[in-house]
């Protein structure tokens, strides 16, 4: 399981990085825990995704996060987004990243802070955890 979702990430990032280079973003999260580096897809005005990976580990625990986001509302100052997506390696859990993404700079229209509250149901532990992100998000153009 571990090793397809491995060769799954590697291929979902050669097609963005081959076939959509307009959309592609580049984004950095943390907490006072754990941060984790991104790299996304919007694949069109609502929906992006982003795969998401932990820092702070050896190559044997490389934890992955494969998230898919719905912009429930867009404006031109903020986006409000949810999404649903799953975790694996060290950590194995269905996420739902609910968020903000605010536009503080209007010349710079594609760069936002996020601010992200992301519960999960963790699998091996058969718990939910509460957690929260605040990050930076770059549409690379």
């Amino acid at each position: 399981m571990k090793n397809t979702f491995k060769i799954l990430s590697i291929a979902l990032l050669l097609f963005i990085t081959t076939e959509a280079s307009s959309q592609i973003t580049a984004s950095f999260y943390t907490n006072s825990n754990s941060s984790k580096f991104a790299v996304g897809y919007n694949i069109n005005e609502r929906f992006w995704t982003d795969l998401r990976v932990y820092s702070g580990t050896d190559i044997d625990n490389i934890t992955p996060e494969l998230v898919i986001n719905h912009n429930i509302v867009k404006k031109s100052s903020y986006d409000v987004y949810f999404g649903a997506g799953a975790i694996l390696n060290d950590i194995n859990a269905f996420v739902i990243p609910i968020g903000i993404g605010i536009k503080p700079l209007e010349s710079l229209k594609n760069l936002s802070l996020n601010i992200e509250f992301n519960p999960i149901y963790e699998i091996d532990l058969d718990d939910v955890f509460i957690r929260g992100f605040v990050g930076v998000r770059y549409i690379l153009n």
